[in-house]
């Protein structure tokens, strides 16, 4: 059995799947806050309840916003603050007495969907979060790329690409920079927008129900939205070209997302406010034309725990091999 752990900023959900991915049991509980010990118990019980429900023992994979440093073993990059600096994958072992496997939850969204979701069959899969982070991840031919340092696919961080007027510096991201794309491109920067030009809070759904009704202040955060996701995609597409991109997430719940992206990075100009987009011809993407596509995870929320069980697929003999070499350099 391969159980796989989503741990997410406000759910932690584990699954039982069998070898040909059939669910055997799920189970979800509210994400332990600020209290590292409590996360590590929290695990444990997770694994307990699904291995008492099944009656059998099972391989730990993990999916985790942030990723292991490589080189130390220790959490970095989490939005999820109180894992940074934590060896998680050393204090996991041991709590559990099994070898366990962490990876970034983009890379687990890009690993499930390329197994048997909408990458299916496909070499290069990129899984995008649009929920309350915004972050990536790559597959290869189905198995997870992360890259000689574990940073492949860490967009989230990047800056906003060609940065238009009131965009610069943009705002204060909790990595410490300002002008991430996390903080524009994430479901929780949607809802950032609409507070900036409103003062009115309200949660990602409210907004694009009200956008759907024809209010011009949701449309005009939604087409902003829109725009920087585009801008977003363009840079990966002109890094490494991917087969499809696949978005998981809320915000990936978004319908209207994969027919509006897809017309701004094959366009000329700014569907929305009439601009040209990026640079030199006023294309987003440095071609004559766009033809990536853009889906919506075939396995909807359950995509991260998927591949995060999935990552027992893979032969971590190359990956285990890299980690013995930087430890000792």
């Amino acid at each position: 059995m391969y159980i796989g752990i989503d741990w997410g900023g406000t759910k932690m959900e584990v699954v039982g799947l069998d070898a040909g991915g059939v669910e055997l049991c799920r189970h979800r509980i509210p994400t332990p806050r600020e209290d590292y010990d409590a996360s590590i118990r929290a695990v444990v019980d997770l694994v307990e309840h699904v291995e008492k429900a099944t009656c059998q023992s099972g391989s730990v994979g993990i999916g985790l916003p942030g990723s292991p440093n490589p080189l130390t073993g220790l959490i970095r990059n989490s939005n999820t603050f109180w894992l940074n600096g934590q060896p998680l994958g050393r204090d996991l072992e041991a709590a559990l007495g099994r070898p366990v496997r962490l990876a970034n939850d983009g890379n687990c969204l890009a690993v499930s969907e390329a197994i048997d979701g909408a990458g299916a069959g496909l070499d290069v899969v990129v899984g995008i979060i649009l929920g309350t982070g915004h972050g990536g991840g790559i597959a290869l031919k189905g198995k997870s790329h992360a890259g000689f340092q574990g940073l492949a696919g860490e967009i989230g961080h990047y800056s906003l690409p060609w940065p238009k007027e009131g965009e610069y510096p943009g705002p204060k991201c909790w990595c410490g920079r300002s002008g991430c794309l996390e903080m524009f491109c994430s479901g929780t920067g949607f809802e950032l927008d609409y507070k900036t030009t409103t003062g009115i809070a309200r949660k990602a759904s409210e907004v694009i129900d009200l956008k759907r009704a024809g209010d011009p202040t949701a449309t005009a955060v939604y087409g902003r939205y829109v725009d920087r996701l585009a801008r977003s995609l363009a840079l990966i597409i002109d890094l490494i070209d991917p087969d499809v991109f696949v978005l998981g997430g809320g915000m990936s719940n978004v319908d209207e997302l994969y027919t509006d992206v897809p017309k701004l990075l094959s366009t000329r100009t700014n569907l929305w406010d009439g601009e040209a987009a990026g640079s030199g011809d006023g294309r987003l993407v440095f071609s004559d034309s766009v033809a990536t596509p853009i889906r919506k995870a075939k396995h909807g929320d359950s995509s991260g725990v998927r591949g995060a069980a999935f990552l027992w697929k893979e032969d971590g003999e190359k990956s285990s091999n890299k980690r013995s070499f930087l430890q000792r350099a």
